[in-house]
């Protein structure tokens, strides 16, 4: 029998598995754009979108943020409009639950079609743009370092 966390999809996709094809292929297509653009661009132009895509919020961060809001709006509402306003954060948090489990909630259309991305999908433009602008370049191949060398040279490129 399989285990609750084998029956659900993994954390890297579930928002993407639950987004519309339409809208996932839409933001694609704007992040292959943007490296498309950045293509023959100098490093410091490249620096400069990388250090872009290291500020993005991604749609885990609005995701909190817009729970945090709106729960709180319900607790303020709940304390001096109506007792009614104290379920408004009882259905955020629930929806919360779901998004944690299935990669989606309410909200989740809108910020998608707005343009949200994934973490992954951000991380998938900003690594190819360091593969463009050489940062994996310094990575020797097998056979040329030792394995220690090869790892921190990896680790080196991925932090930059």
């Amino acid at each position: 029998m399989q285990s609750l966390t084998e029956r659900l999809p993994p954390t890297s996709l579930r928002v993407e598995l639950r987004t519309d094809p339409a809208v996932n292929e839409a933001i694609r297509e704007r992040s292959d754009a943007e490296v498309l653009r950045l293509e023959g661009a100098d490093a410091a132009q490249i620096g400069e979108r990388l250090q872009r895509l290291e500020r993005e919020w991604d749609i885990e961060r609005v995701l909190q943020l817009n729970a945090s809001v709106i729960s709180s709006l319900g607790l303020l509402l709940g304390a001096t409009v109506h007792r009614r306003f104290f379920w408004l954060p009882t259905a955020v948090f629930a929806f919360f639950a779901q998004h944690a489990l299935q990669g989606w909630c309410p909200p989740i259309p809108v910020f998608r079609r707005l343009g949200v991305r994934t973490r992954r999908e951000i991380e998938r433009e900003r690594h190819a743009l360091k593969a463009m602008r050489g940062d994996y370049d310094t990575v020797p191949l097998p056979g040329q370092a030792s394995a220690g060398e090869r790892v921190r040279a990896a680790l080196h490129a991925v932090d930059l």
